[in-house]
């Protein structure tokens, strides 16, 4: 059987690869589970691929003479490889002079790397040599021994760090900022700290992730240090900055951002707004606070306001002196042009962030260490970064331009 498809230039400089799978192969893999055969397939191709990118390296077939090649074929090695769909095994090619040299290892995703690492690095802190082996075999069908897991972490913490501290160097007009909380060993104590995010949207209108730390608490002073660092590493031209009515969050970004407006979450307020109602008058108050929200003008959700204090003054007057309150901060997003509105007016694009984090954090309970965990967030978060440069547009900015031209003059 031949299988053809499509690979990416940098893998190998082929507009094409051909696999064959024997026909007896086929059939032994009826024998099998679904999630063996798929990972004796996956083997083939990926050993058949590793072939094809060393044939394209020395310039010629196996066997083949040609005054063209580069180098010698000099047997292969074996190396294990851990995935999804289990171990498979893989022969890559040696070559005599120059190293063999292939991305396909790199294409694991780094915050699945960084999960494996942080639970190990975690059963490694005070466990016996003998439990870490028999643990870390469970967990990547592997025994690693302390120094083999401390090496697999540094060789993470580079790529985390230069990410964390990469210049900045642009604009961004739209900032989220969010914080949660984890747990972390600290001086054989077991604290809650501060995970410290922004995402921006950057001038090309793409989502990419500024900065995030892991501190004490979510404070004042935290958010001012953070937003510091932002600024020290290049961060300007902040218009608007999306977030929850922390305190200290908001001071922080009011001071950081001169200038800037704050759009209060929409969907923290509504929240807000629910805890001052009482439970009988839930439900139809939510239902024309998002009419309120979804207004196509200001003036139209001012007067859907003006009504919802009129109907619930006398049964929710808590919540609406709240929204008495809150109502210009929470619609600041009606200044923007209309197709700008629907993702700014909630902080929605970073909770899905903090929900990617969650979901690996729950496996790990407890992080070890302080640095674990920037390690585990920051892959987490340089996955999704690189996945947004490359991903369609959230905006196209042109409209929000010339509107700031506009109101300039």
């Amino acid at each position: 059987m031949l299988i053809t498809t499509k690979t990416k230039p940098e893998v190998i400089d082929m507009a094409q690869i051909n696999f064959t799978l024997e026909y007896d192969f086929l059939v032994g893999l009826f024998k099998d589970s679904k999630e063996e055969a798929f990972a004796k397939i996956m083997e083939e191709i990926l050993n058949q691929t590793l072939l094809a990118e060393s044939r394209q390296q020395l310039g010629a077939e196996r066997y083949e003479r040609s005054d063209g090649r580069s180098d010698y074929r000099n047997g292969t090695r074996i190396r294990s490889l851990t995935t999804r769909i289990g171990k498979i095994q893989l022969e890559v090619p040696r070559h005599r002079d120059l190293p063999f040299k292939t991305v396909l290892f790199d294409q694991y995703k780094r915050n699945e790397q960084g999960l494996i690492l942080s639970m190990m690095e975690m059963v490694v802190q005070g466990v016996s040599t003998r439990n870490v082996q028999k643990i870390t075999q469970q967990l990547c069908g592997e025994s690693f021994s302390k120094s083999a897991v401390s090496e697999m972490c540094r060789e993470l913490d580079g790529p985390v760090k230069k990410f964390r501290d990469r210049p900045l160097g642009t604009s961004c007009p739209f900032v989220m900022a969010d914080a949660i909380y984890i747990k972390v060993r600290e001086e054989q104590r077991i604290v809650s700290k501060a995970v410290l995010i922004a995402v921006g949207i950057n001038p090309g209108g793409r989502k990419e992730v500024l900065g995030f730390d892991v501190c004490g608490a979510e404070t004042e002073g935290t958010w001012r240090d953070f937003f510091t660092g932002l600024k020290d590493r290049g961060l300007s031209g902040v218009d608007m900055v999306v977030c929850d009515a922390h305190k200290g969050l908001r001071k922080a970004a009011g001071e950081s951002f001169e200038g800037s407006t704050w759009q209060r979450c929409q969907v923290h307020f509504l929240r807000s707004l629910m805890d001052a109602t009482p439970k009988k008058y839930q439900q139809g108050l939510s239902s024309e606070l998002r009419e309120m929200f979804t207004a196509p003008s200001i003036k139209m959700a001012r007067g859907k306001r003006d009504s919802i204090i009129a109907d619930y003054a006398d049964v929710a007057g808590k919540a609406v002196e709240l929204l008495s309150e809150g109502f210009e901060d929470a619609m600041a997003v009606m200044n923007l042009p209309s197709k700008y509105r629907v993702s700014l007016r909630t902080s929605n694009i970073i909770e899905r962030e903090n929900r990617e984090i969650r979901r690996r954090e729950k496996v790990i309970g407890i992080f070890p260490n302080r640095e674990s965990a920037l390690r585990l967030i920051g892959a987490v978060l340089l996955d999704d970064h690189n996945d947004w440069s490359s991903s369609q547009k959230l905006f196209d900015m042109t409209e929000y331009y010339e509107m700031k031209k506009l109101t300039a003059r």
